[in-house]
């Protein structure tokens, strides 16, 4: 009797290949499947699903990449070059793409903005099932390391249109604090961080400004959506789609 092949799982990000989160990512990962990573040189947050036009784009094999059986390159460009780069270079087309942890929430109207889902968005106009993972910060994966492995499994067995992929918010909190998962969560028609934008003004007659989010407070958020979830301590998980396809 033929074994079964092993999912093979694409993983990338928009924090860059050297954020701590793309590893944890990458470890569980391996847990599911065969895995890739492509992943961006930089920073690339707040890229959304923008293209490198006009110039090459450097791409290295990463050796030096923390999770031993995996292979990874880092790449120039955006985290949707990254997806469409790896469809060109991989020995084959991956099963999935596995997009994080992002460092910071993507929920709300932010998600149009976050180069995280924008590389999910790349991935599910591939006609590849797509998951998105985020954590409010870096500095702590209590709460992904406790349950990103199990969700994923779940969600794999869950059925998905294909102009869908699903998204992933975990608050930094440790296990005894969390207060437990909450599934078809909606985006909250708002941004997680209210528009600020500071200016300073120069004797020449220049200025700048500047972006600097405000965050909302938890009781300004509807119930049901993702931003009221993960303020008030529960892992967010619900389904982003795309109006450009049909389900």
């Amino acid at each position: 009797m033929a074994t079964q092949r092993k999912r093979r799982i694409l993983v990338t990000n928009d924090d860059g290949i050297g954020a701590p989160g793309i590893a944890l990512l990458a470890e569980t990962a391996r847990e599911l499947g065969e895995v890739w990573v492509v992943a961006p040189a930089s920073q690339c947050s707040a890229m959304s699903q923008r293209l490198t036009l006009h110039r090459e784009m450097e791409i290295r094999e990463r050796r030096d990449f923390p999770v031993s059986g995996v292979t990874a390159w880092s790449l120039d460009g955006t985290p949707a070059d990254c997806v469409k780069t790896a469809l060109r270079i991989l020995p084959a087309v991956p099963d999935l793409v596995f997009s994080g942890i992002n460092d910071g929430y993507n929920t709300g109207f932010d998600i149009a903005y976050s180069g995280t889902c924008g590389a999910c968005f790349e991935a599910i106009f591939n006609r590849i099932p797509a998951i998105a993972f985020s954590c409010e910060n870096s500095r702590n994966h209590s709460a992904a390391e406790m349950h990103m492995a199990a969700l994923a499994k779940q969600l794999l067995l869950m059925p998905i249109e294909r102009n869908a992929f699903w998204n992933i918010n975990f608050p930094a909190c440790s296990g005894t604090e969390l207060k437990g998962i909450l599934f078809d969560r909606i985006p909250g028609e708002m941004q997680l961080y209210t528009d600020n934008m500071p200016q300073k003004h120069y004797p020449d007659g220049r200025w700048t400004i500047a972006e600097s989010g405000i965050p909302v407070s938890a009781d300004a958020s509807p119930e049901g959506t993702d931003i009221h979830a993960v303020l008030n301590g529960y892992v967010s998980v619900g389904k982003i789609f795309t109006g450009l396809m049909r389900s």
